[in-house]
């Protein structure tokens, strides 16, 4: 005999109300989040509008006429033993200062720079000598005072006088690379302004500048020992102080 059923309720009203709730909630959040993006573009850093750049080295030199003389000259004897050669080689140098300071040369323009000793050989290597050898540095601040200095090295030391180098140099450059950077920045910029005009642009503002001073050696003069007595003719001529700018302009 068929039994009737009551029919079941498939609705589950209390699932479907927080099912709807859960829907709800995912839409606020989902909401919030779009939110929270667009409020953080309006804060975002802005693109550069311009990156178009132009870099440029420019270089400058100028002249200027040395002010100081560096003579570098030493002494150099052989003896017997090694205490002979320094001896003798000590008591020759310390004649040729005494006389450069009696020609108005300051002692703290007389500076030593090396003192050396070695042993000479002969044949089977066996010890024949010593050489030894003791070099100052002579800064000359009267360009006219400079040969006759010389010549008294030579008066002095004799056949053990020693002339290395001879060096002009300018005591204060600082004027001279003051106009080679200003050079250096003018050439960059006629270069910069060129570029943009070829591009069809305008020449904008500064966006970094470096420089690179160039190093010039010392002029340098080398002088024989076997000079003679008289004056050492010396001619200065000019210093160049050369200077370099690498600087980047914005194109606009």
């Amino acid at each position: 005999m068929p039994i009737d059923l009551p029919a079941l309720n498939t609705t589950r009203p209390e699932k479907t109300g927080r099912r709807r709730f859960a829907t709800v909630a995912t839409a606020l959040t989902t909401a919030a989040v779009a939110a929270t993006v667009l409020s953080g573009c309006d804060s975002a850093p802005p693109v550069q509008s311009n990156p178009r750049q132009v870099t440029v080295v420019g270089s400058g030199q100028v002249q200027g006429a040395p002010d100081t003389v560096t003579a570098d000259v030493g002494i150099e004897v052989v003896a017997p033993d090694v205490t002979a050669a320094m001896n003798q080689a000590n008591e020759r140098q310390q004649a040729v200062i005494d006389a450069l300071n009696g020609r108005g040369l300051d002692s703290t323009d007389i500076r030593t720079t090396t003192v050396n000793v070695a042993p000479q050989y002969g044949e089977n290597a066996a010890i024949t000598g010593y050489r030894a050898s003791n070099t100052i540095a002579v800064t000359i601040r009267e360009l006219d005072a400079a040969p006759g200095a010389l010549a008294t090295v030579i008066d002095v030391g004799g056949n053990a006088a020693r002339i290395n180098s001879v060096t002009y140099s300018i005591e204060d450059d600082s004027q001279l690379v003051s106009d080679a950077r200003a050079k250096a920045f003018q050439d960059a910029e006629n270069r910069a302004r060129q570029y943009a005009e070829l591009s069809g642009l305008s020449l904008g503002r500064v966006i970094s500048i470096s420089e690179a001073p160039e190093s010039n050696p010392p002029r340098q003069i080398q002088a024989a020992p076997e000079a003679k007595a008289a004056d050492v003719p010396l001619q200065p001529g000019e210093q160049t102080v050369s200077f370099s700018v690498t600087a980047v302009w914005e194109l606009t």
